[in-house]
């Protein structure tokens, strides 16, 4: 299938089987912006948690925050993102429409990542690109991406927030609680899985590029003193095993260093892992050597001391970040391709999501064979509440024929469909049940006394 196909297959699929809507959809929508629906929350929890359990409770010294979205504007100017957190802009001279220039010149196979906007503009100009309507564009220019917004009755500058655009800064500057409330040793690593916001200019690619996005970010706190090389490839392995876990093959990552020309100033150095997503090679984590930029603006601004006590050397220290992240919204969307599959043709075609156990929105269906049988029904009834308060992932479905139904389950990936026949409630295989399992469409019998040790194994 080409890649465009099946990208259009997936948003197709979301919409009809619940995975995702577009924002306001009854009001014509809001460019960036998506709503998870009933399945498609599932599979993000999901995600989030089995990111949760890795990286948070199955490690040492590691703590989980959760700041809030709005914060001092202060906390932005200490860090530089009121002045810098821009994308390039330019202008369609005729429609005024607003594009990313970057974007524009890698349609045409232009690098923009190291190019100052002046650069961009001489590149725009001599090249004679035009916009996606074939119109002259003007100069490209500075766009601060953050989302201003009021706090309180005044109106005046003292008044002015913002949504934050990324999630660092309120393990930053909850450093200090962290070390004062839990006493950890160096090192040490603080967790957030939160909102952040972006007026991206251009908003594309289904939910990989959004306005209102979420991400999952660790601050690893470090000796400066302390070799880091191998604590970042042991954290680049991590991030791989994870990803691997959630069933995005490692196969389609690809790991890119950001050269020194490209990084942010602060960095020491930068890795993400490449996906291969449908619609291209994108970016889906990041690593990065944050040095002790962060603490030293805040300890400055702030007028606070963000030390870390040595005790062996009885001196205090500014430690230094590595920072692991991955947004959610990409992560679900990489687990949401990988898992796509198309098998067979014609009639016997099947549209399956082969989703890890672990990770499926849904873990079983349990249905009756015939929904107009009530001993069919009251037994497949009994076994449904009984899974469903132990699972909690178990849907009830007796909608068409068994066919159909297997046929809707593969299509929102679950693992098993659990049927009660008639064989269920007499002869020698009185108690059992078919389970159909969804990889490879085979069916066996388990005893009902069976099915909990089963769906677990």
């Amino acid at each position: 299938m080409e890649s465009k196909d099946k990208m259009e297959a997936i948003i197709s699929l979301c919409k009809r089987r619940g995975f995702v809507f577009q924002g306001s959809e009854i009001y014509g929508g809001l460019a960036g912006t998506y709503d998870y629906g009933p399945l498609g929350s599932l599979l993000k929890n999901n995600i989030r948690d089995s990111w949760v359990k890795t990286f948070v409770h199955d490690a040492e010294n590691m703590f989980l925050v959760d700041a809030a979205i709005l914060m001092n504007q202060r906390v932005w100017q200490a860090t530089g993102h009121v002045d810098s957190f821009i994308d390039p802009l330019v202008d369609d001279l005729v429609t005024k429409k607003r594009y990313r220039a970057d974007h524009l010149l890698e349609e045409h196979g232009v690098d923009a990542n190291v190019m100052t906007v002046e650069e961009m503009t001489a590149v725009i100009q001599e090249r004679g690109i035009k916009s996606p309507e074939g119109n002259a564009l003007g100069a490209v220019r500075k766009f601060n991406m953050m989302l201003a917004t009021k706090v309180g009755a005044m109106e005046d500058s003292s008044a002015t927030s913002y949504l934050r655009p990324e999630t660092a800064q309120g393990i930053f500057v909850n450093y200090k609680n962290v070390l004062d409330s839990m006493s950890p040793k160096l090192p040490f690593g603080i967790a957030q899985v939160g909102k952040a916001f972006r007026n991206e200019i251009t908003p594309r690619d289904f939910i990989f590029r959004l306005r209102e996005l979420e991400q999952m970010e660790i601050e690893y706190f470090f000796h400066p003193e302390e070799p880091w090389e191998e604590m970042f490839d042991m954290w680049l392995e991590r991030q791989k095993a994870w990803l691997a876990s959630i069933g995005v093959p490692s196969e389609k990552l690809h790991a890119y260093e950001h050269p020194g020309t490209a990084r942010a100033f602060y960095s020491k150095k930068t890795v993400d892992f490449e996906f291969e997503f449908p619609f291209g090679t994108k970016e889906l984590t990041g690593l990065a050597h944050r040095t002790d930029y962060d603490l030293g603006k805040h300890a400055e601004w702030s007028t606070q001391k963000l030390t870390y006590f040595d005790e062996e050397k009885k001196v205090h220290v500014v430690p230094h970040v590595l920072e692991p992240t991955v947004g959610l919204d990409r992560a679900f969307l990489a687990v949401l391709t990988s898992a796509y599959k198309e098998e067979g043709e014609g009639e016997n075609m099947r549209t399956v999501l082969m989703f890890p156990k672990h990770i499926a929105p849904v873990l079983c269906a349990v249905s009756p064979l015939l929904k107009n049988k009530p001993e069919l029904v009251a037994k497949a009834r009994e076994i449904y509440s009984s899974l469903k308060k132990e699972f909690g992932r178990v849907m009830w479905d007796d909608n068409s024929n068994i066919g159909k139904r297997y046929r809707r389950q593969d299509e929102i990936g679950t693992p098993f469909c659990i049927t009660i026949d008639f064989e269920t409630l007499e002869g020698d295989t009185k108690d059992t049940v078919t389970v159909r399992k969804r990889d490879d469409a085979t069916q066996t019998r388990i005893p009902i006394s069976e099915l909990p040790s089963f769906l677990k194994s």
